[in-house]
């Protein structure tokens, strides 16, 4: 497609779109008497209107039944979490018996640790990307201590070469292989929070099981955001936080996924919790565990209803739409937005630097852009005129168009705002 940078060719995007209507499904804060272009829906996802509704449920249900509610509400509480499987799985391309949802991300990949990193003294080191997020950093130092071992020996970091904003595929196959039977478990993040950059997760889990070791995915940027098939791709644990591209709500329930091939070990050490038990059982009060089948199995405790609700009030609406549908919008309004972004670029002094791949296949909703010659007295001005976006020190804006949200017509008005904001310091 051939792009025009007019807001008559942005409103005729619109006019096409089918998921334009969705917009009016959100709410959106107001700057100036106007509600806002959104640009961090990579960090904390706009609260849909519907979530109201799947709350005030549970609550009405505690109001009128208290602890009756576990078993006689319109939504049992006991049973809250499986009305996710089917829904959740369509999402990371999963059978619905391998993911759960619970407790937040971090610690999820903890107790998931717990199964998958089990090192010996022959096989000890975990791979992961350069400048990971810092709590998947701080997850892989604490579990290399508890195991007895030094970061500095058993956690290997596959870099960025140098100038290069992006990690190589061929680098990382080549870490993978130099590694070879020291490696026990391959952890990386799906998409890279700060360049935006999508990793080949079939080609990278096939590396390290040739390895002989597990693979896992820390899925934050990316469920809810990328094509996801982690059956088909043997990948053997994941895990997202809900509260992103997935709309949940601030700090909420993580999902997993634990591949089926794992569900039957009874070798793979868990922790184990009385929500994890068999749910036939459960309230016998057995003092031996028996696990439910399934992901649900690596459950722990009673599930927090409170925080699924609007949970699920997101991944109904998902599966009202289908990833397909998500992922057509994604690709053209980012790319509509790269265009915009080098048409302003050719207007101003500044230069931007797109550090996101450009291939469409290595990412997703999200453009990290290096803003040559500006400082954070741009953000703020952004900020000032209705643009929530991200700044990361140095001097990088992360703009995620989410396609449930934005408009093509937000990607032009951005490019003005972002305009005038060059030619308005310039102008001092």
């Amino acid at each position: 497609m051939t792009f025009e940078n007019t807001l008559e060719f942005a409103k005729k995007l619109d006019s096409q779109d089918q998921l334009h209507k969705y917009q009016d499904e959100f709410i959106f804060p107001q700057v100036n008497g106007k509600k806002v272009i959104y640009f961090t829906g990579n960090s904390l996802g706009l609260q849909p209107k519907r979530t109201k509704a799947y709350v005030d449920e549970v609550m009405n249900d505690w109001a009128n039944l208290a602890v009756e509610g576990h078993f006689y509400s319109e939504k049992p509480w006991w049973d809250y979490h499986e009305r996710f499987a089917n829904p959740l799985s369509k999402i990371v391309g999963a059978l619905p018996s391998e993911v759960t949802v619970m407790n937040t991300l971090t610690v999820n990949l903890h107790l998931l640790m717990v199964s998958f990193y089990r090192p010996t003294k022959a096989r000890y080191k975990i791979i992961c990307e350069e400048k990971a997020f810092p709590s998947d950093q701080y997850m892989f130092q604490s579990q290399v201590h508890f195991h007895g071992y030094k970061p500095e020996d058993a956690i290997v970091e596959i870099k960025r070469r140098e100038g290069e904003h992006n990690i190589r595929l061929e680098d990382v196959l080549a870490k993978i292989e130099e590694v070879g039977e020291e490696l026990a478990l391959v952890l990386i993040g799906g998409v890279n929070y700060y360049t935006g950059q999508v990793f080949d997760m079939k080609t990278i889990t096939a590396a390290g099981h040739k390895a002989g070791a597990y693979v896992g995915w820390d899925l934050a940027h990316a469920a809810g955001n990328v094509k996801l098939e982690l059956h088909n791709w043997d990948i053997d644990f994941a895990a997202w936080c809900s509260y992103k591209y997935m709309n949940s709500g601030p700090g909420n329930a993580s999902g997993c996924f634990i591949h089926e091939k794992h569900h039957n070990n009874v070798e793979l050490p868990r922790f184990a919790g009385w929500w994890g038990h068999n749910k036939e059982r459960r309230f016998k009060m057995e003092p031996t565990f028996d696990p439910v089948h399934g992901a649900d199995g690596w459950q722990i405790s009673n599930l927090p209803v409170l925080s699924l609700a609007p949970y699920l009030a997101s991944v109904d609406m998902f599966d009202e739409i289908g990833m397909d549908a998500l992922i057509q919008k994604r690709d053209l309004i980012t790319s509509y937005l790269e265009f915009i972004l080098h048409e302003i670029d050719e207007e101003v002094d500044s230069s931007f630097e797109i550090i996101t791949p450009s291939n469409p296949s290595e990412r997703a909703s999200q453009l990290s852009v290096l803003l040559h010659g500006e400082g954070r007295s741009l953000f703020d001005y952004l900020m000032k005129n209705g643009v929530i976006t991200d700044w990361r020190e140095p001097n990088v804006i992360r703009l995620a168009p989410v396609p449930l949200y934005t408009s093509f017509t937000d990607m032009y008005e951005f490019g003005q705002i972002l305009k005038a904001g060059i030619l308005g310091k310039a102008n001092l």
